[in-house]
């Protein structure tokens, strides 16, 4: 019997290789994302947790740490607006990459069920060989029974 081959095999290994780095980058701007959002919470809550500590001080010393605070609030803000920006452009990365992965993916599950009915019909097309195969013989073998009775 022969063998199944199909023809856009190639086609399909070269999907599922693509589906694998696809994946991967999306995990990786994931990864990135998910960090920068921890920074981000860690930097807001320095900053609660400052004010909250400024506020509960005498007036005398609450004044000097408000001066510090808001010498170096400035930064810490542009920081968190950094942070704030690079989140959005990893979002934003994140969906084109989903988008990616999901029309490999479909792409790839679209050949697979190509390739799954080529399989079927090649299987049923090798039955019906066989069977043909099976009746040819035992019409050779029915005519060669027949010729040596009639001898």
């Amino acid at each position: 019997m022969k063998r199944f081959v199909w023809r856009l095999q190639q086609v399909l290994d070269i999907k599922v290789k693509e589906e694998q780095v696809k994946r991967t980058e999306l995990f990786q701007v994931t990864e990135r994302l998910a960090q920068i959002r921890g920074e981000l919470l860690v930097r807001q809550k320095i900053l609660k947790d400052v004010i909250s500590s400024i506020v509960v001080k005498e007036p005398q010393t609450r004044l000097s740490e408000q001066q510090l605070f808001l010498k170096y609030s400035g930064a810490s803000d542009e920081q968190i607006k950094k942070l704030q920006s690079d989140m959005c452009r990893l979002e934003s990365q994140q969906r084109d990459k989903i988008d990616e992965v999901v029309k490999t993916r479909r792409f790839k599950e679209g050949l697979e069920r190509l390739q799954a009915e080529a399989k079927k019909r090649f299987l049923k097309e090798q039955e019906k060989l066989e069977q043909k195969e099976l009746d040819e013989g035992a019409i050779h073998q029915w005519r060669t029974q027949k010729k040596h009775i009639a001898l």
